[in-house]
């Protein structure tokens, strides 16, 4: 298959060009990432390929995996794991905690409510063992799931993100797609989990009174539309957040990383988050429908599909701006026989000034069924004289 390229003129989409600069933004962290996931836009990028130690935000990871076991209906969350001796012994206070006692029965949700709302080191090994027998065999899981989502610059070497000497490390870019993974391919149960305020769990020594916690979050409660993901400190790692949120549809995640203190991560990561929705918009570019171009179809009753808008397709811009763009359609090609109608086979890429190339989908129009044998023999003949 060749990568078959079609540049698209700027007046078949009745797009204007005009000339727009990037909105600045400038954040004391060493580290930063933005995109907005209903366009694909990066809209900040600083130092986003460095490989750093994760902290928490490795409970990302551990999550996600959990996650696809629920969603494959290879784990239910009211599955209960029992908190071994020796793990207590480990883990009792050690850093965050869910307050497990030795020999307690917990659920799958209950753990995963420890994970993300209290960010328990406990909860996460008890989770890890429960699934997959020990924490090394749950932590392979992890980096089997790294290599699906093409995190290339991740590698986990615990489930909780306690420093290892290096083992663990991730990018920031990589936590942004691990979390556009997680919220797109899971997000029934990303809603479930992520946005509680708080949790109780466990008891206090001598009063008996139930430990409650709130959720570190620093966008929920001060962000509309914020709805996770995930904080995480050590003093190697510094003070870092991996968050989201949805504006009228529009989602956007970012990534902060190496902050100095607890109350400049809550600043910084509200700013963060206003500047995206505030200094970037999206703009429709086709209709639902729209037919933007045709694909070359092998072996198929017709020689050429249609590709439509599956949605109202829109692009990320700097507010109050119409920037000059380019499109061009992107497939590999030609596409071969059977399609289905709806089936995405195409994408439109749209590049600004402004922004890394936005890809959105391009639908086939129509059915496309195998070719009968008249008809292949047909085709082999014209593609045998270049006809």
């Amino acid at each position: 298959m060749n990568k078959a390229v079609a540049a698209v003129l700027l007046a078949s989409l009745a797009i204007a060009p005009a000339y727009a600069e990037a909105p600045p933004y400038d954040t004391p962290a060493p580290i930063a990432f933005m995109q907005d996931l209903s366009t694909g836009a990066v809209l900040y990028s600083k130092d986003a390929d460095r490989r750093m130690p994760p902290a928490s935000l490795a409970k990302i990871m551990t999550v996600y995996v959990a996650f696809e076991l629920i969603d494959r209906g290879e784990l239910s969350l009211d599955k209960k794991f029992t908190v071994q001796p020796e793990t207590w012994r480990k883990w009792n206070n050690q850093g965050s905690t869910m307050f497990l006692k030795v020999g307690e029965q917990v659920s799958v949700a209950d753990l995963l409510y420890g994970i993300i709302t209290l960010s328990g080191n406990d909860a996460c090994v008890v989770l890890a063992e429960g699934i997959s027998g020990t924490e090394p065999a749950f932590v392979q899981r992890m980096n089997e799931a790294a290599q699906r989502l093409h995190l290339t610059n991740s590698h986990f070497g615990t489930s909780n993100g306690w420093p290892d000497g290096g083992v663990t490390y991730v990018t920031a870019r990589d936590l942004a797609t691990l979390a556009k993974a997680t919220i797109q391919q899971h997000y029934k149960l990303y809603k479930k989990f992520y946005s509680r305020p708080n949790f109780t769990w466990g008891s206090q020594l001598g009063s008996g009174k139930p430990i409650s916690q709130d959720n570190r979050d620093p966008l929920l409660g001060r962000v509309a539309g914020a709805d996770g993901l995930k904080t995480g400190h050590t003093e190697e790692a510094g003070y870092g957040f991996a968050g989201s949120a949805d504006q009228g549809g529009r989602r956007l995640v970012m990534v902060l990383a190496g902050l100095t203190s607890f109350n400049q991560r809550i600043d910084e990561s509200v700013k963060f988050m206003n500047w995206g929705f505030g200094a970037w918009q999206t703009r429709p570019i086709v209709a639902k429908g729209k037919k933007v171009e045709t694909a070359n179809v092998q072996l198929g009753s017709v020689n050429h599909v249609g590709l439509v808008a599956p949605t109202d397709l829109a692009v990320t811009v700097p507010a109050g701006t119409n920037p000059d763009m380019q499109l061009r359609v992107v497939y590999d090609g030609p596409v071969k026989a059977p399609i289905k109608a709806g089936q995405h086979i195409a994408d439109l890429v749209v590049t600004t000034a402004d922004t890394s190339p936005q890809y959105l989908p391009l639908v086939a129009d129509q059915d496309v069924p195998v070719a009968g044998f008249f008809g292949r023999i047909w085709a082999g003949f014209w593609s045998l004289f270049g006809m």
